[in-house]
């Protein structure tokens, strides 16, 4: 294997009306009325697209090389993980995004692209050669560039010898995001979704800060409380989970009140939002997306709409927000069902010039830019990490783990925590989910992922129903909330290359083996999962 810091061997260029296939004889060149140009003078390549009123649709590059059989992989994953993550052996049919690593005879290789690109990028490998696909779609149809010159993606490739593949994998992350935003210490807490599950009220809100506030006296870095999916006034248990944001429902106060109250118990206010659902009866159909219905973050009056919405939230004191299912909301897909596209054919955004990872991070870019001026912490989920870092302190780096149920939070939770590591501190702080304390599951299951937790580095929130711990446990989870609100090196998942659930993790201050199988193994379902449960 090779770097590939050198111009691809062969491209192919599809458009709506065609496709085109060419070997790469210089860095320029003409495909039709489109033009392709590379720029390898910075160490990386970056890749230009120009083209007119073509609906441009896929830009494929081809690097040729001899993969051994041998070679063991690991890809990234378009949004959040599923339980899914881990090292693979070579299979020309799967495709990575964003970036991968290769380990073989003790070198690790990483191909990416950097952060916030202009295209949804994924990989390929087989036995004869690399090749990157940079999706410029406009939703599920070709972009039309009108003449301009677009930066789909700026690839980079590294190879490192003499380390481990963990810590390769950290240094390339460093590669590919060159100045993440993080918070300016750890972040942790609780949050009332994994006991709550929506049906929440001001009240109970004033319960978990009384009693997050007990938790965690005398601890210097204070910690937050995130209120989570309930809240909005148009709220409909276990059927609608959106907008209108601007105003409560009748089971909470005011919640300028509400956020007052938990700072008066020094915690932090946070804050759960699903900013593109919305059935304000005044949003014209014009600023929503064809076929999810959704506000098309591409049209400017739905952007100043979600701005409004964010600076509400921002007004009434909340320190920190989560925002939600935008990826589902644009993209119609979960992050599993992007088998590879990540959205249909046969829609597009209003703005019809932009492509989808374009809409997409300018998206995250007004959050950003209209919570900055309060330093509201940013807390992304169902979010794409490769398009947010940069403009997100945070990212919920995996899918739901359960209150009720231990396996899946063995699944979600452990597989995300150990193979999206090499992000945290590099794309964000991450955050592999809360632990969900309701009673249904044994505590010295809940035990121990709230000690991985907490000595990772990473967040941990507790979804805790007030009053159910005994005291032994309430004295654990205080010496947990403790060691969360300090500053950790990263946990190393040590059996990571082995299984996609490791049990070996090195801290900063020791080795600790976790069982995390119940006494018969693992548990099983006749029903498929839903979300969180």
């Amino acid at each position: 294997m090779e770097s590939i810091i050198r111009y691809p061997d062969y491209i192919a260029v599809e458009t709506e009306e065609t496709r085109i296939e060419t070997m790469v004889t210089e860095p320029q060149f003409q495909v039709g009325n489109i033009c392709i140009s590379m720029d390898d003078s910075g160490g990386s390549i970056a890749v230009y697209c120009r083209g007119g009123m073509e609906k441009i649709r896929m830009i494929q590059l081809r690097w040729e090389m001899d993969i051994p059989v041998s070679t063991e992989f690991l890809g990234d994953a378009w949004e959040r993980t599923y339980g899914d993550m881990g090292w693979q052996h070579l299979s020309p049919c799967r495709f990575m995004p964003w970036y991968f690593l290769a380990e073989n005879e003790g070198n690790v290789f990483g191909y990416g692209v950097k952060v916030r690109p202009s295209a949804m990028c994924m990989w390929s490998a087989d036995r004869k050669g690399i090749t990157l696909y940079l999706d410029v779609r406009c939703g599920g149809t070709g972009v039309c560039l009108n003449g301009r010159n677009l930066k789909a993606a700026e690839i980079v490739s590294e190879v490192y010898s003499g380390i481990t593949a963990f810590q390769a994998a950290r240094k390339f992350c460093t590669v590919m995001c060159e100045s993440p935003v993080l918070p300016d210490y750890p972040v942790y807490g609780s949050n009332n979704w994994y006991y709550a599950y929506g049906d929440s009220s001001a009240e109970n809100i004033r319960k978990d800060a009384q009693y997050l506030a007990k938790l965690t006296e005398g601890i210097e870095n204070r910690p937050y409380l995130v209120i989570d999916d309930g809240w909005q006034v148009n709220h409909r248990l276990d059927e609608y989970n959106g907008g209108p944001w601007r105003k409560s429902n009748d089971k909470f106060t005011e919640m300028k009140e509400l956020a007052d109250e938990i700072k008066q118990k020094d915690l932090h206010a946070g804050i759960w939002i699903r900013l593109l659902l919305n059935e304000d009866p005044q949003i014209p159909d014009e600023w929503r997306l064809t076929h999810t219905g959704s506000l098309d973050p591409s049209h400017p009056k739905a952007q100043e709409y979600i701005k409004e919405d964010v600076k509400t939230i921002c007004g009434w004191g909340y320190e920190l927000i989560k925002h939600d299912f935008s990826t589902f909301d644009i993209l119609g897909k979960w992050g599993f069902e992007m088998h590879p596209l990540v959205t249909e054919d046969g829609w597009h955004f209003y703005d019809e010039s932009k492509t989808t990872a374009e809409v997409i991070v300018d998206f995250y870019q007004l959050i950003w830019d209209t919570a900055l001026p309060s330093k509201t912490l940013i807390l992304g989920c169902n979010t794409i990490g490769h398009l947010g870092a940069g403009l997100m302190q945070m990212n919920r780096t995996g899918d739901d783990i359960s209150g009720y149920v231990w396996e899946r939070t063995r699944k979600m939770g452990v597989n995300t925590l150990a193979f999206r590591m090499p992000q945290h501190g590099s794309f964000y702080d991450i955050d592999a989910d809360c632990v969900g304390i309701d009673g249904s599951i044994d505590w010295k299951y809940n035990e121990q992922w709230s000690r991985l937790l907490a000595k990772s580095g990473t967040s941990l929130f507790l979804s805790v129903k007030p009053d159910i711990l005994t005291e032994d446990e309430e004295q654990t989870v205080r010496e947990l909330f403790k060691t969360a609100s300090l500053k950790h090196v990263p946990a190393v998942p040590c059996d990571w290359k082995y299984t996609d659930c490791p049990q070996r993790w090195a801290f900063d201050d020791s080795v600790l083996d976790f069982e995390w199988n119940e006494k018969l193994g693992t548990g099983y379902r006749t029903e498929p999962f839903v979300s969180g449960v």
